[in-house]
């Protein structure tokens, strides 16, 4: 490989060698819904940034959510179902007097885990609702739960401004519009899916990160799927500087290094 001249293929096959060192550089140990130790931040974009700024930099103790608890009626049924989704059996642990159980998994990329058991918590089966799993792209990751045998939904999008309706509640109310989110907006597309006893689940597709959720200091990724995605959005664009300017970038691994880092922060974008 020359620097004078790249090719799109050798491009290609360089970044998947180099994709898994970056990934044992940038990864986040510990991470919580996609989100690093210093992210402020909420799956609704809505929340203004500057509040969410204000609470990082006042922050002087970590609180780090470790675990959600959810409640079910059939604990090895539900440990099945989570198993089949590929999250991560962490414990299964169970008194001799049989009074008590606990099991907990973990999805994958996620420093956050789920607990669920016998005599764990007082709430009813299928109480849980509104737990969200952030992913990067949510075709993808829709498609992987329906290999596995999840009944999920379609993907979902608001109805810019419109809250009121029947369809089952989330973030934005109770209106679904079927689709991505049609200018594929970060935070705006999701999919809803359901444990065998009702606790209710969504996925939220986030690529891009508002202005005060992420240290912008920092640049990190919680799995190699995200760094991936990132790294594809950054070819992308490329591709379209390589255009704009009519040859070839020796120094595309530069560009690339600085769209990631920028786009993370939210910062403008190279061109």
């Amino acid at each position: 490989m020359t620097s004078t001249a790249v090719s799109s293929s050798c491009r290609d096959e360089y970044m998947k060698g180099v994709a898994g060192v970056i990934a044992r550089k940038l990864l986040r140990p510990n991470y919580c819904s996609n989100q690093s130790d210093k992210v402020s931040d909420v799956t609704n974009p809505s929340i203004e940034g500057e509040s969410a700024m204000e609470s990082t930099k006042n922050s002087t103790v970590d609180f780090k959510l470790e675990v959600l608890v959810i409640p079910v009626s059939d604990v090895d049924r539900a440990k099945s179902f989570y198993g089949g989704l590929g999250w991560r059996l962490d414990a299964d642990y169970a008194s001799d007097d049989g009074y008590f159980r606990v099991i907990q998994v973990t999805p994958p990329g996620s420093g956050c885990s789920v607990i669920f058991g016998k005599n764990v918590t007082a709430a009813a089966p299928g109480d849980a609702q509104g737990l969200y799993l952030i992913v990067s792209d949510i075709g993808a990751a829709r498609n992987e739960l329906i290999g596995r045998g999840v009944r999920i939904s379609e993907v979902f999008h608001d109805d810019a401004g419109v809250y009121a309706g029947t369809d089952e509640p989330y973030l934005f109310g109770r209106r679904r519009v079927g689709g991505l989110d049609p200018e594929h907006r970060s935070y705006r597309s999701f999919a809803s899916f359901h444990d065998p006893d009702g606790n209710g689940w969504l996925l939220q597709e986030i690529t891009v990160r508002l202005p005060g959720r992420v240290d912008a200091e920092v640049t990190a990724f919680a799995s190699s799927t995200e760094l991936a995605a990132a790294l594809r959005r950054a070819a992308a664009a490329h591709g379209k500087h390589e255009k704009r300017t009519g040859q070839p970038d020796p120094n595309w691994p530069d560009w690339y290094a600085d769209y990631i880092v920028r786009e993370q922060a939210s910062r403008e974008l190279p061109t």
